[in-house]
């Protein structure tokens, strides 16, 4: 019996482009193992690990984590997923993470969400909170039914600094300017697919028809019924 090869992936996309629905549907319907460096990292830092409390002193004086300290952390998980197909979330972030990475393993595809600017920055500004409880609105997807008013307490809502107008720019400007040129590197490569468009379901069942060519002996479900 020949044994198919594994699927090694990346998915890219800014904050707001639906990366999190995109992967979590992946794992759902492909049954791959999904490593999030974003996870990972707020792991190795809540248990005080020797990377993760390296990664907080730079995190906590603003500094970007060094490509080395994110890479060890990364290919050190992916030695126990050396059985599985898998989908990265979050890394490579830079050129020289990307290398480090090609060093040891085969990249075979990466999922690239092209969403227009102006589309996610309306995702993200859109949100409001009630700080006490945590209760999350969206002024496009379910808003309260009073602007600017929790639903139960009645006590007015706050935006996250992370979700005022001027501070969603700079964090998208932020990720155009670090990862442009790794999208570059993997398109030289030929393995950058990109999927273009502003709602998460009408970019889904495009993504699922690619990974069907990928991995088509898994028993995957109809990707009407992953909405």
């Amino acid at each position: 019996m020949v044994v198919p090869p594994l699927l090694r992936a990346v998915i890219m996309g800014p904050p707001g482009s639906g990366k999190g629905t995109v992967s979590a549907r992946i794992i759902k319907h492909f049954g791959m193992k999904h490593l999030s460096s974003g996870d990972l990292l707020r792991d190795n830092m809540q248990k005080r690990t020797e990377v993760g409390i390296l990664a907080k002193s730079y995190i906590d004086q603003g500094r970007l984590i060094p490509d080395d300290i994110m890479t060890r952390l990364m290919l050190n998980e992916l030695k126990g997923l050396d059985q599985y197909n898998w989908l990265l979330d979050g890394f490579p972030r830079t050129v020289a993470q990307a290398e480090a990475l090609d060093k040891e393993c085969q990249i075979d595809t990466v999922i690239d969400l092209d969403v227009p600017f102006e589309t996610i920055k309306c995702r993200l500004t859109a949100r409001w909170i009630h700080p006490a409880s945590g209760r999350v609105y969206n002024l496009e997807f379910s808003p309260p039914k009073v602007q600017g008013i929790d639903d139960i307490t009645g006590e007015p809502l706050v935006q996250r600094d992370d979700d005022k107008p001027e501070t969603v720019t700079k964090r998208l400007q932020a990720y155009d300017a670090q990862t442009k040129p790794v999208l570059e590197y993997y398109r030289e490569k030929g393995l950058l697919k990109s999927f273009s468009g502003t709602e998460t379901n009408k970019i889904w069942p495009h993504i699922y028809a690619f990974l069907q060519t990928k991995l088509p002996d898994v028993n995957q479900k109809d990707a009407a019924t992953t909405r």
